[in-house]
């Protein structure tokens, strides 16, 4: 069996939506993470998180989390990189010392510059076969699950279910 008829025949199973959802993302990561990581030696989850620190200066690392939901270690590390490239820089909070405010320098913001060009390039790339209708009505669709209580809960899937 060739590669298409089997996403064919994962795409009419009773999971069809969850693996057409999954396919999507997975293959624009393998595209967009690999040519990030080399071209600018950051992750996704760095890159991501330089975007969320320019769009709001002073944003908080646990304010990230739930922007881009991905373990507060990752967005740690990813933050501890972006610090030690000269990407962003920290500073106390004036409501609580502990918390550090983050902020884009220069650099990051040159950086993200690019990032956006090339993202906007591939974003127009991946839905090249949409109309603008289309595209508008993915997009409100995307949304409609986004804003969604199940998208990062789940009665079924629950966090503290035991291993088998």
């Amino acid at each position: 069996m060739k590669s298409k008829e089997k996403l064919d025949t994962i795409f009419s199973s009773d999971l069809r939506h969850l693996m057409a959802v999954s396919y999507i993302v997975l293959c624009n990561n393998a595209v967009s993470n690999r040519y990030i990581e080399t071209r600018f030696g950051i992750p996704v989850q760095a890159w991501s998180s330089l975007f969320a620190i320019e769009t709001f200066p002073g944003i908080k690392a646990k304010e990230i989390r739930k922007l881009f939901p991905r373990p507060q270690n990752t967005i740690s590390r990813a933050i501890s990189l972006l610090e030690a490239k000269g990407m962003v820089r920290q500073e106390a909070s004036r409501e609580d010392g502990r918390e550090k405010k983050i902020f884009i320098t220069g650099t990051g913001s040159e950086i993200l510059t690019e990032i956006r060009r090339v993202s906007v390039a591939r974003q127009e790339e991946l839905f090249a076969p949409l109309d603008e209708m289309e595209l508008q009505t993915f997009f409100e669709l995307a949304r409609k699950i986004a804003n969604g209580p199940a998208l990062t809960q789940s009665r079924t899937m629950p966090r503290d279910t035991p291993s088998v």
